[in-house]
């Protein structure tokens, strides 16, 4: 059975949890329940360290689960209660992919006046990729994000979050999601206006700051849940949708990829190796404030939705 994984504040302490349907569990508690002691006392991120063994355990606590629920019923949390963390708390790195989705491309072509290739991967271009800072960046499912201080464009961008589970070092397209332990909602907050230094010659190739425009608290919203890979099948046709406010400004599908997860895990994995841990986001779909001109204020609620990956809401304040 499909089971997901999260992480909670309770009494100041970050605890793992499990969802089986639409129930939500307490992973610490199953596993002492269920005599599987070697789940007792981790975190999502001790989990992903050691996916390939721990994928492993979590199934058979699932199917001791299952065999038996009616005994687990008086054991669900409430989860409009839960004070959610990013399921990762203490991620590697996080890369992210620039101008990725071929409908994203053609919309800030057209909203910037630019000319823009449409089909890079034709023409032997390398995926493109940024850094985000770690964990100051991240922000869970109903958090609050405070607005930076400055910053009259900050932006949206839903993203699917590709979590590594094994060490990729200069992989193959073919075996590249072998090494994925599992996919997040991601929410890629960006201050397009403090991406560039004003008094800065347009020239000089110090002008761009991509710690400004991209890394700041709360940057990077991830969650509400891991899924892992078993249950996701394809990342190439996934529907991604963003709302703000409630209404609809992202809705696209993963299959828009220009580079498609295989591709960005090959090319980043050519230069450096991927460790357990460490965060793709695959970049964001048409959409984004940039290209009409409008973006966020204090006080508007962003939602990223991800087919089977759930939903994650965010407040700017």
């Amino acid at each position: 059975m499909k089971y997901q994984l999260f992480t909670y504040d309770t009494e100041g302490l970050s605890r793992a949890g499990l969802t089986l349907g639409s129930d939500w569990f307490d992973l610490a508690r199953l596993a002492g329940i269920t005599g599987h002691k070697e789940l007792t006392g981790v975190g999502v991120d001790d989990i992903v360290a050691r996916w390939h063994a721990t994928a492993l355990q979590l199934d058979a606590l699932v199917a001791d689960v299952e065999a038996n629920r009616d005994r687990f019923a008086g054991e669900t949390l409430d989860a409009e209660k839960l004070v959610f963390r990013s399921p990762l708390v203490r991620p590697g790195a996080i890369y992210a992919a620039g101008a990725n989705y071929r409908d994203h491309v053609e919309a800030m072509g057209r909203a910037l006046n630019q000319k823009v290739v449409l089909d890079p991967k034709a023409q032997g271009i390398p995926p493109w990729h940024f850094l985000k800072a770690g964990p100051a960046t991240l922000a869970g499912h109903r958090g609050e994000v405070i607005a930076p201080a400055n910053a009259e464009r900050l932006d949206w961008e839903a993203e699917l979050a590709v979590v590594i589970g094994r060490r990729a070092r200069a992989v193959s397209v073919d075996h590249a999601l072998e090494h994925v332990a599992g996919y997040m909602c991601a929410n890629d907050l960006s201050a397009r206006d403090l991406g560039v230094r004003t008094r800065v010659d347009p020239t000089s190739p110090f002008r761009f700051d991509w710690v400004g425009h991209k890394c700041f608290n709360g940057s990077c919203p991830l969650g509400p849940v891991f899924t892992p890979a078993q249950f996701v099948g394809s990342p190439e046709n996934l529907d991604i949708r963003l709302w703000r406010n409630g209404e609809l400004k992202q809705d696209s599908n993963t299959r828009n990829h220009l580079y498609g997860v295989a591709d960005q895990i090959a090319h980043l994995s050519s230069r450096i190796d991927l460790l357990p841990g460490d965060v793709i986001l695959t970049g964001t779909p048409a959409g984004t404030g940039t290209e009409s001109g409008v973006f966020l204020q204090r006080g508007d609620v962003l939602k990223v939705s991800i087919e089977g990956l759930g939903e994650l809401e965010t407040r700017i304040v």
